[in-house]
């Protein structure tokens, strides 16, 4: 049994609040930005209580997709939604990047959010 509860998500990326507010249009929640660390630390509060950051780091190198010998990804997520194309018409239209997204027969879908990072729509 574990002795430990996970707090929050951290994800770096070269700009804080544009990466929040890209993930604040695609899951909810509200934005908080501490006023002294505005371009270094942001958090999202999802609907359901989970948080995620997001972490400055300006020289941030976004992961090739795919390529496991050299920058490849080192987490993603995971986003369920009721209806494929909708989400993906919807997160397009926020600035990600579609991957692996041509098979359409698959219950999910890869995509690049704006600073890189990869996620994945999948059919809840």
């Amino acid at each position: 049994m574990g002795f430990a509860t996970l707090a929050l998500t951290a994800i770096d990326c070269p700009a804080p609040r544009r990466l929040a507010e890209f993930y604040a249009a695609v899951l909810g929640g509200e934005i908080t930005i501490d006023p002294g660390e505005q371009d270094t630390w942001v958090e999202l509060r999802l609907p359901d209580g989970k948080r995620l950051a997001f972490q400055g780091a300006p020289g941030l190198q976004p992961p090739e997709w795919p390529r496991a010998d050299r920058n490849s990804q080192q987490f993603h997520l995971d986003l369920d939604v009721q209806d494929l194309d909708a989400a993906e018409e919807r997160v397009l239209a926020l600035g990600a990047k579609a991957l692996d997204a041509d098979d359409r027969d698959r219950t999910w879908r890869v995509y690049a959010d704006p600073a890189g990072h990869p996620f994945c729509l999948c059919r809840a």
